[in-house]
């Protein structure tokens, strides 16, 4: 798995690179995602940059559309459009808006209002089903947008439906906008209330590529969701924003740029 451990540091170098030059926030969970995107686009989703349309393709949906930073640069690594883009992110004029925007090559929803990909994610599946279609729709959520009722409503509608073609990520890192998540509202525990909804459950840590591709392999259509709870590190990589709240919104200054950078190429 080390060309999925590369791809995963070079998409939290870019992350922290649009973030600096951008003023933005959210780099925290950029890089607690970065993983798992990692493996994702490079081992597991069926698509085509080429292709970005292509009707067979794998949907991958992010809801929480203001840690955008990382699946802008994945999808930069991936080819569906250039590198130098990212120089543009979060400027006037640009496509590439500081909540995922689907004016970009591979982006199937505007997010980041959260709890709507994963009523849409379930629209995409039930469709799918019924019209004989074999592609999968991966959701990411985060743990704090959790706390929406629109993500409960879909948790109880998916197993209705069976929708087996259904996985949701869940990148638990613990902290939300404005505190931890068990002192906001706590989610424990988070794998019995997915089970007692009928969903089949896989917690996973989700820095270890090898336990997140062993674990996307073994799934198989047997007509129910399935949920990967991943248990993550909000700023991942970078040793003083790792578990930190301040980093969901702080934006680096040019000496935390530096020593984050630093980080990063000696990981």
């Amino acid at each position: 798995m080390d060309n999925t451990v590369v791809f995963a540091q070079n998409v939290r170098k870019l992350c922290l690179e649009m973030v600096y030059n951008t003023k933005a926030s959210h780099i925290g969970g950029a890089l607690s995602m970065s993983d798992i995107l990692a493996v994702l686009y490079s081992r597991i989703l069926n698509i085509d940059s080429s292709k970005p349309n292509m009707e067979e393709r794998d949907r991958f949906l992010l809801s929480k559309g203001h840690a955008c930073t990382s699946l802008y640069a994945t999808l930069a690594l991936c080819d569906f459009f250039p590198v130098s883009l990212l120089n543009e992110y979060g400027k006037d004029g640009t496509f590439l808006l500081s909540h995922t925007s689907s004016k970009i090559p591979g982006v199937e929803l505007s997010t980041g209002s959260l709890g709507h990909a994963l009523p849409f994610g379930c629209g995409i599946a039930l469709s799918a089903k019924r019209k004989g279609k074999d592609f999968n729709t991966y959701v990411l959520v985060s743990d704090g947008e959790l706390d929406e009722g629109s993500n409960w409503e879909s948790i109880l509608f998916a197993p209705h439906h069976k929708l087996d073609n259904l996985i949701l990520i869940v990148d638990y890192n613990k902290i939300q906008s404005l505190g931890s998540v068990d002192q906001v509202i706590n989610l424990e525990s988070l794998s019995k209330k997915f089970e007692s909804f009928n969903w089949e459950v896989y917690e996973i840590d989700g820095h270890n590529h090898l336990q997140i591709y062993q674990t996307f392999k073994s799934m198989k259509r047997n007509s129910t969701p399935k949920v990967v709870i991943a248990h993550t590190i909000k700023g991942k990589g970078i040793d003083f924003m790792e578990n930190k709240l301040l980093w969901h919104y702080k934006s680096p200054s040019e000496s935390e740029f530096n020593e984050g950078i630093m980080q990063l190429l000696k990981s």
